[in-house]
């Protein structure tokens, strides 16, 4: 029997990947597709696909940067995976589900380790319930589970880590970070919806239930960088 080698090259897909039917949502190079989240075309500024990164410039609020973007494409039940890296204090999210051009009345977030528990620069960070806006959370709705420090879970800074989401069309969700599962849920459950009843999102009807949808990331003004962004249907 051969032995498989898998390759750890960013950007790229190794032969297990490809029969498991991973693909890559950002080619590591261009803006191919990808859109400002109000435009049909990718910002004019405010990012920089360069050196193998799609990032985020840091920007002062007053410059309005390049917003939010997403993908041209909507998804449904899905396996999503990249490496993000941040600087302390930056507050950033990944979104999924976004069913409109418009961030809040239709999105929901996974909010990435730009809301590291470890810093509380963010005014808005020390809202929410049970540390619901923090790190791997359902940003505003479910917090995440405690961080099992041990196993190299704990959020770094200026370092690359690692993001997963999985999305079934049961409706459960699992939110992963750095290998290990912090997070899971229902959205199609009573308990996300008395959940989303006490969240800044309760006056939206259907918040995040949506069958499918494009997947965000955002422009909070702050330095955040993506690699190996990549994504399977299930």
């Amino acid at each position: 029997m051969g032995i498989l080698i898998r390759n750890n090259l960013p950007n790229n897909l190794d032969a297990e990947e490809k029969s498991q039917g991973w693909r890559l949502l950002w080619d590591g190079k261009s803006t191919k597709g990808w859109r400002g989240a109000d435009s049909a075309t990718f910002p004019a500024k405010g990012w920089e696909s360069a050196n193998g990164e799609l990032a985020v410039i840091a920007h002062d609020s007053k410059d309005g940067g390049g917003g939010d973007i997403m993908t041209n494409e909507e998804f449904g039940a899905f396996e999503l995976q990249m490496e993000f890296k941040t600087s302390a204090g930056t507050n950033s999210g990944i979104f999924y589900y976004l069913t409109s051009r418009t961030i809040q009345p239709a999105a929901r977030r996974w909010v990435s380790s730009t809301r590291s528990s470890t810093t509380s620069a963010i005014p808005t960070r020390k809202n929410g319930i049970d540390g619901n806006r923090t790190l791997a959370s359902l940003y505003d709705i479910y917090p995440r589970g405690t961080l099992r420090t041990n196993v190299g879970v704990a959020p770094k800074i200026d370092v690359w880590q690692q993001a997963r989401i999985v999305a079934r069309a049961d409706g459960s969700v699992e939110h992963w970070l750095n290998g290990v599962k912090v997070l899971d849920f229902n959205r199609k459950s009573d308990d996300y919806k008395a959940h989303v009843a006490t969240s800044k999102f309760k006056a939206t009807p259907g918040f995040g239930e949506a069958d499918k949808g494009h997947i965000l990331l955002q422009d909070h003004g702050d330095a955040v960088a993506y690699r190996s962004i990549k994504i399977r249907p299930l």
